[in-house]
C-alpha cells in the first residue's frame, strides 16, 4: 500500500468518526442532559445569590 491509499483510508475513518460525533451531539436521547449541563452556570449563580441574601438577613 502506498501513502495515497493510507491517506484515503485515514480520511474515511476520520469522516465516519465525525459523523458519529455529530449524531451523538444532536440525538434526542442526549438533549435533556445537554440542556441541564448548559443551565448549570445559571443554577450556581442562583444558589450563590440565595446564600448571599440569607447571610445579609442575619
Amino acid at each position: 500500500m502506498d501513502q495515497g491509499i493510507i491517506g484515503s483510508i485515514f480520511t474515511v475513518i476520520v469522516f465516519i468518526a465525525f459523523i458519529g460525533v455529530v449524531y451523538w451531539a444532536f440525538s434526542k436521547r442526549n438533549k435533556d442532559r445537554f440542556d441541564e449541563a448548559a443551565n448549570l452556570v445559571f443554577d450556581d449563580e442562583e444558589s450563590k445569590q440565595n446564600q448571599d441574601n440569607q447571610e445579609s438577613n442575619k
